[in-house]
């Protein structure tokens, strides 16, 4: 069955068909979860949360965009309430040990990256982010979607979208060049 079938079934009440939608889209929600978390294990819950509110509202799913990017969207919003909520609930530093879920989606930035600690600085550098800035980053850099899809995922406008991918690849940048001349002084 092709994703457009499968929505179908799962929409009118065929678990398995949501099964497999959710076999089709694992690896890349759970990327999407880890990089907007930081760690593993809220990237779990994440995921999880995310096809419970997926399969919830699958009835309410147009078709009007790929089921893919339907869940991403969900995935962002469930991403953005834990990071609330875990701020709330206790102040924990984003883990230093990054270890990416998907090697598809690692692979477009270790193209750019020269070495293997190139991309170790990189991904420390990406955990420094707030989550608001590390989100329009990720959204845009290893999803590849629009200014206009990113303000739409994440609930704001064009217009906020750009000023934080802005300020956020100026904040990688500065937390890289940093470390690269403590690296050079060393």
């Amino acid at each position: 069955m092709d994703e457009a079938e499968l929505v179908g079934a799962a929409r009118g009440g065929d678990r398995q068909a949501f099964d497999e939608l959710v076999r089709r889209t694992f690896v890349d929600t759970f990327t999407l979860a880890r990089r907007l978390t930081g760690n593993e294990e809220d990237a779990r819950d994440v995921v999880q949360e995310a096809y419970l509110r997926a399969w919830k509202g699958i009835g309410k799913f147009r078709g009007e965009a790929a089921f893919s990017t339907w869940l991403y969207r969900i995935t962002a919003n469930a991403a953005a309430s834990n990071v609330s909520r875990r701020r709330r609930h206790r102040a924990e530093p984003f883990a230093d040990d990054f270890e990416p879920a998907d090697s598809g989606a690692e692979a477009s930035i270790s193209r750019g990256a020269e070495s293997a600690e190139a991309l170790d600085r990189i991904s420390a550098a990406l955990d420094e982010l707030p989550a608001k800035l590390r989100s329009v980053v990720v959204l845009k850099d290893v999803y590849g979607l629009s200014h206009e899809a990113i303000a739409d995922e994440l609930g704001i406008t064009v217009s906020a979208a750009k000023v934080r991918l802005h300020r956020a690849r100026r904040k990688l940048r500065d937390v890289l060049y940093e470390e690269g001349a403590h690296a050079d002084a060393v």
